[in-house]
């Protein structure tokens, strides 16, 4: 089957969160633009990739023992970590991002991205490592209640992407078929694995990385959200 006839089938747009719909610099960059964060500003694009990074590997790590927290557990280690990396032991700055990350930012294309979406009478919803109470906040705090029809997050099976059962929401909620839903990414190895179950999949690849090597592979390659509609 070819891109285009599979592309004629999705009847729904499914996206990654954290990074793809929502950009997870926001909260560090925040903090550094206020009155006496002179050291923080120095640094924060360091400390905001550090505190991603371990995030998402304190998540697949869970993931693989079964030791599962939900992910503002693993939000807050993850700060934790980078912070003393970066000599910061200051609880007052610690409350003021984790604060910040509740309030992150959408990237400017979201909100017209979506609303051309649901225009064309698709559905819409983000499939997310977030807790429930993180995503509605996400959601609320940047205006995107109008345009999604549900927050499906992995505290419904208990384990964080990309374990199978996480990309099952999207059937179970929708009744799809996987060949019937775009899956939209940021993260390389969520694309991919998401390709490997069955869902066409956009890469949303912001930072020109190489495509990871795994046993699936995005069947499209972005470099924001703003053509999404050209492949529908």
């Amino acid at each position: 089957m070819t891109q285009s006839k599979a592309a004629a089938r999705i009847t729904t747009c499914v996206f990654d969160a954290y990074g793809t719909l929502f950009d997870v610099s926001a909260a560090a960059r925040r903090a550094a633009e206020a009155p006496g964060q002179e050291a923080l500003a120095g640094v924060w694009p360091a400390l905001s990739a550090d505190w991603r990074r371990k995030q998402l590997e304190y998540s697949w790590l869970r993931a693989v023992t079964g030791d599962h927290t939900d992910f503002w557990q693993v939000t807050q280690d993850g700060l934790d970590w980078a912070m003393e990396r970066h000599g910061f032991e200051d609880p007052e700055l610690r409350e003021t991002l984790l604060g910040l990350y509740w309030r992150l930012s959408a990237y400017p294309e979201v909100p017209k991205l979506l609303a051309t979406l649901k225009a064309r009478g698709l559905a819409c919803a983000i499939l997310s490592n977030g807790s429930p109470d993180m995503l509605g906040a996400a959601v609320s705090s940047a205006g995107l209640e109008p345009w999604l029809d549900a927050l499906l997050s992995v505290e419904e099976v208990g384990v964080f992407k990309p374990a199978r059962a996480v990309y099952d929401l999207v059937g179970a909620r929708f009744g799809t078929d996987p060949g019937e839903v775009l899956f939209v990414s940021s993260n390389g190895w969520d694309a991919g694995s998401a390709a490997a179950y069955g869902f066409t999949t956009a890469w949303v690849n912001r930072a020109a990385e190489p495509v990871d090597r795994l046993p699936g592979r995005p069947q499209h390659v972005l470099t924001d959200l703003s053509t999404i509609p050209e492949l529908l």
